[in-house]
């Protein structure tokens, strides 16, 4: 039997989704019979855990290994999804590892812009009760980077094309 391991998030109701409501079983497996048809039938998961929290309705993880019919799918191939997924374990809650990685990944690039004060001295701390002042002056920051980054970009790309016309034309 073809088997693929990977990761799968869900919701702190620890019961699969989509009006299916079956509990979740470390050590056991869930079953779909009929055609399996990505992102409309079967049982997904990701190899990578980035993917697989890409896809993530919750902050609850497992280890799970995906049997049966297993189809990729993605451009590139983030998930699959199978006929059974087995429960290897997990079932834990991971909402504050996930809110130290996202931190933690923001100062990764705090380099790239020149961001509020209160903003840094949130992501070094991760002291919540900064945390929505923080937000709006990021938000606000952000949304005079993405201005200046588009109109550098379209500046850019209408020099480009007017060269490539001017030369046929």
């Amino acid at each position: 039997m073809k088997t693929i391991s990977g990761w799968w998030f869900t919701t702190t109701k620890r019961r699969l989704l989509n009006d299916d409501n079956r509990k979740i079983v470390i050590g056991k497996s869930h079953k779909v019979s009929g055609k399996i048809i990505p992102c409309e039938s079967g049982l997904h998961l990701s190899p990578r855990i980035i993917d697989a929290l890409f896809y993530a309705p919750g902050p609850v993880i497992y280890r799970v290994v995906g049997r049966g019919i297993i189809i990729p799918h993605g451009r590139p191939i983030d998930k699959y999804v199978c006929s059974e997924r087995y429960y290897v374990r997990g079932g834990i809650d991971v909402s504050e590892i996930l809110r130290l990685f996202v931190l933690k990944c923001a100062l990764d690039v705090i380099h790239l812009w020149n961001p509020p004060e209160i903003v840094v001295k949130y992501l070094k701390t991760g002291d919540e009760s900064i945390r929505a002042a923080a937000g709006a002056a990021a938000w606000g920051a952000g949304a005079a980077a993405r201005d200046a980054a588009r109109d550098a970009a379209l500046k850019k790309f209408n020099k480009r094309l007017t060269v490539m016309v001017s030369r046929v034309l």
